[in-house]
C-alpha cells in the first residue's frame, strides 16, 4: 500500500471520527406522508408524458395517478427529465433496480418507521389479522388497474398451485405450518388471518428483496395452465425452450428480477431491454402511485441506464465518471483513486455509514458434506481456536486505514442489544491458547508445520468466496499468515456467485467467506430470522435452513443442543406477545451466537464510499448503507432524486 494512501487514510480517520461516533441511523429532512391527501388537487407531469398526452397515446395524469397517491416531501423540489446511468457487475444485477426503486406495500420510512405505501392504509389486529387496503384507481405500468384480484391470483393460482410451488407457499405465510386464511373482501380490500400472530409479514414485503403477496394475473394467466389455451400455451414452451409451462410462468411473473420488459409492475421505473445485453434502459412508470407535495408525478428522471461491466473495473469506471450514483463494487480503499478524478470528472464522494454485522465474515459450515471436516467444524473449540488466531488490529490497519472497530458477527453500537462482550468474545488474537484448544481437540500430529486431521489429511482449509471483493482475498492473505501459527494451512479458491452459493449449499464446501449480518441495526421489532438456522442463505448451516424452508422436505434438522435452542427461541419470539420477553429472546441469540462463534466477524463499520454526479440531487449526503432495512438508496426515495438538464 502506498505512502500517499496510507496518508490519506489518515486524513480521512479525523475527517470521520465524529461521524463514525454517532449512531447509525439517519432521520433525513425527507418527510414521508404515505397514505395522506396529495398537497394539490391538480397534478403536474413529465413533459415526456405530457407529449404523449396531447399525441392521445396516454390518459392524463388525473387518470392515470390512483384517487389518493402517496405524497412525499423532498428534500428539494426537483426538475422533471435526464437520465442517469449506474454500473453491475452482472446482467443479473438490474434486479437492484427495484431494490433502489423500493416501491413496496409496506415501506420503511426515513426514521425506520412502517408505513403503507403502495397500499393506502392497513390494520393489524392482535398480530394476526392484516386487512390491507389498495389504493383505489391505483394501475400496473401496463395502465390495467391493481385491484385484490392480483392478490387472489398469487394466492390461489401461484402460491398454492403445486406445480409452481412444489414446497408450499412461502414460508414467512406460514405460521407453525398454518396457512392463511385469504378473503377478498372488495375490489380495494384483501384481509390475511392466522390464529396465532405473524409479525414476519409486515417486515417482509418492505423487504430489500420483498415478499410479493400480488401478481399481475391479466397479464400471467397467458403462461398459467389454469387459464391458457392448451394448443397456444405449448407454443410459447417450445418457443421459449424451457421445460414446461411453469418454467415459463416463473421466468415471465418474476417481480424481482426486472428481467421481463412485458411484465407489468408497480416500480417507478420499467424495464425496455431484453436480455442478454450489456446495457439496460428503465424508463419512467406512467402509472407510478407518488406525487410529490406539490402534486407532480414521480419520478422526476426520465431514465436509468444499468450498464453491465466486469465488477473488478467498476471502481475504475466510476473514477472517470463512467456512474453517476454508484455504491456497489466500490470500498474504502478506491477512496484515493476516487477523489483524485472526482473534481475532472464532476461528481463528488459521500461516506454513509455501514450497518454490517462484520464487514468480512469466515463461515464454517457446520452441514458439510465431507464427514471429517464436519466434526471438527461442529467443535466449537476448533471454532474458538481460529477466531482467536485472526490478527484483526493488523487486518483493520492494513485493509481499512483503522477506521473500522474489531467484533464479531454481531450488532452493531447503536443497536440497543449491542454489549462489549458480543462484541469481543473470542476475539482476542492469543495464539498461544488457540494451540491449547487444538491440542486438547486430538489434533497433535504434524507434517511440513501443518496439523493433521484424524484421517491423516493436512488440515488445510479452502476457503471458497465469490470473488467480488479484493478486500476478502486481502483479509484471507493475513488471516492465512496469522493460522499458520496454529498448525492450519489456509487456501483461497474464487468461484461465481452461483457456483458459490450452490457448492455451500450442496455441503462441498468446508468454509466460505461473505458479508456478515446483512443488518446488524438490530431493534426490539426486528425479526431475528438471520439469528436462527432457518434460511439455506445462512452460510455457516445451510442444510438446516434448507430443512426448515422446505417444511422438512430438505436438508437436515438441527442436531446441535444450541441449534436446537436457536430455533426454539426464534419460534417463541414469533408467537409470544410479551415484549420484554421478546428482547429477552434476542439477547440470548445473540449470545449463543458469540459464545459459539457460528461465524468468525472481523471487523465493522467501514464507511461506504457513495460517488454522486455534481448534476444528481436530493442525494442525503449522511445516511445509512444498509441492505434490509433501508434497500441501500430505496429508503431515501430515488424517485425524488433529479439531474440538470
Amino acid at each position: 500500500m502506498g505512502v500517499g494512501v496510507m496518508m490519506l487514510g489518515r486524513r480521512l480517520a479525523g475527517r470521520l471520527a465524529g461521524r463514525l461516533a454517532r449512531p447509525a441511523v439517519f432521520v433525513a429532512a425527507l418527510m414521508m406522508v404515505w397514505g395522506g391527501s396529495a398537497a394539490a388537487q391538480t397534478y403536474g407531469e413529465a413533459p415526456m408524458l405530457a407529449e404523449r398526452v396531447a399525441a392521445g397515446t396516454l390518459p392524463p395524469v388525473e387518470e392515470r395517478l390512483p384517487a389518493n397517491p402517496a405524497t412525499i416531501d423532498p428534500l428539494s423540489a426537483g426538475a422533471y427529465g435526464g437520465q442517469i446511468e449506474w454500473l453491475a457487475g452482472r446482467a443479473r444485477d438490474i434486479r437492484i433496480m427495484n431494490v433502489y426503486g423500493y416501491a413496496r406495500l409496506v415501506g420503511y420510512d426515513a426514521e425506520l418507521n412502517l408505513v403503507a405505501d403502495i397500499l393506502e392504509s392497513y390494520e393489524v389486529e392482535g398480530g394476526r389479522i392484516f386487512t390491507f387496503h389498495l389504493r383505489p384507481g391505483l394501475r400496473w405500468s401496463d395502465g390495467e388497474p391493481f385491484t385484490t384480484e392480483a392478490f387472489r391470483y398469487e394466492w390461489f393460482d401461484v402460491q398454492q398451485n403445486e406445480d409452481l410451488r412444489p414446497y408450499g407457499p412461502d414460508f414467512r405465510l406460514l405460521v407453525e405450518g398454518e396457512l392463511p386464511e385469504v378473503e377478498i373482501i372488495d375490489d380495494y380490500t384483501v384481509r390475511y388471518s392466522w390464529s396465532q400472530p405473524n409479525p414476519r409479514l409486515i417486515p417482509a414485503l418492505a423487504g430489500a428483496r420483498p415478499l410479493y403477496l400480488y401478481a399481475p394475473g391479466h397479464y400471467l394467466q397467458q403462461y398459467h395452465q389454469a387459464y391458457a389455451d392448451p394448443d397456444t400455451l405449448q407454443a410459447a414452451v417450445e418457443s421459449a425452450e424451457v421445460q414446461d409451462w411453469t418454467v415459463l410462468h416463473l421466468r415471465r411473473g418474476n417481480l424481482y428480477s426486472a428481467t421481463n420488459p412485458e411484465l407489468p409492475v408497480l416500480q417507478p421505473w420499467v424495464n425496455t431491454t431484453a436480455p442478454p445485453s450489456e446495457r439496460f434502459q428503465f424508463v419512467r412508470n406512467p402509472f407510478y402511485h407518488r406525487v410529490d407535495n406539490e402534486g407532480r408525478q414521480l419520478p422526476y428522471i426520465d431514465s436509468v441506464y444499468v450498464n453491465i461491466s466486469d465488477s473488478s473495473l467498476i471502481a475504475a469506471q466510476t473514477g472517470t465518471g463512467g456512474s453517476d450514483l454508484q455504491a456497489r463494487h466500490i470500498r474504502i480503499d478506491d477512496y484515493a483513486f476516487l477523489a483524485q478524478g472526482a473534481e475532472t470528472n464532476n461528481y463528488y464522494i459521500d461516506l454513509w455509514d455501514t450497518v454490517l454485522g462484520s464487514e468480512i465474515a469466515l463461515y464454517p459450515n457446520l452441514t458439510a458434506a465431507d464427514p471429517v471436516w464436519r466434526e471438527l467444524m461442529r467443535d466449537v473449540r476448533f471454532r474458538r481456536a481460529l477466531s482467536m488466531a485472526v490478527y484483526r488490529d493488523e487486518i483493520n490497519e492494513i485493509i481499512y486505514f483503522g477506521l473500522g472497530r474489531i467484533s464479531n458477527n454481531t450488532v452493531v453500537p447503536s443497536s440497543p442489544f449491542w454489549t462489549e462482550a458480543l462484541a469481543t468474545e473470542w476475539t482476542q488474537y492469543d495464539i498461544d491458547r488457540a494451540n491449547d484448544l487444538l491440542d486438547e481437540i486430538g489434533l497433535t500430529e504434524y507434517e511440513d508445520g501443518v496439523r493433521l486431521l484424524p484421517d491423516g489429511r493436512p488440515l488445510e482449509i479452502v476457503v471458497e468466496t465469490a470473488g467480488e471483493r479484493g478486500q476478502e482475498v486481502d483479509a484471507l492473505q493475513l488471516i492465512a499468515d496469522s493460522w499458520s501459527r496454529i498448525g492450519v494451512a489456509l487456501f483461497i479458491n474464487n468461484s461465481q456467485r452461483d457456483v458459490f452459493r450452490n457448492r455451500i449449499f450442496s455441503g462441498e464446501t468446508n468454509m466460505s467467506v461473505w458479508f456478515g449480518l446483512d443488518n446488524g441495526l438490530i431493534t426490539p421489532s426486528t425479526v431475528p430470522t438471520e439469528l436462527a438456522p432457518v434460511d439455506q442463505n445462512w452460510l455457516q448451516y445451510p442444510a438446516w435452513g434448507q430443512y426448515w424452508q422446505a417444511a422438512a422436505g430438505a436438508g437436515e434438522a438441527p442436531d446441535l443442543p444450541w441449534a436446537e435452542e436457536l430455533v426454539d427461541l426464534y419460534r417463541e419470539w414469533l408467537v409470544t406477545y410479551d415484549e420484554d420477553r421478546k428482547i429477552e429472546i434476542v439477547s440470548r441469540m445473540l449470545e449463543i451466537h458469540a459464545d459459539q462463534v457460528t461465524s468468525i466477524g472481523l471487523i465493522q463499520s467501514i464507511p461506504q464510499p457513495i460517488v454522486v454526479a455534481n448534476r444528481l440531487h436530493n442525494v442525503p449526503v449522511e445516511a445509512v448503507y444498509s441492505w434490509d432495512p433501508g434497500a441501500h438508496f430505496g429508503r431515501y426515495r430515488t424517485d425524488t432524486f433529479w439531474v440538470d438538464q
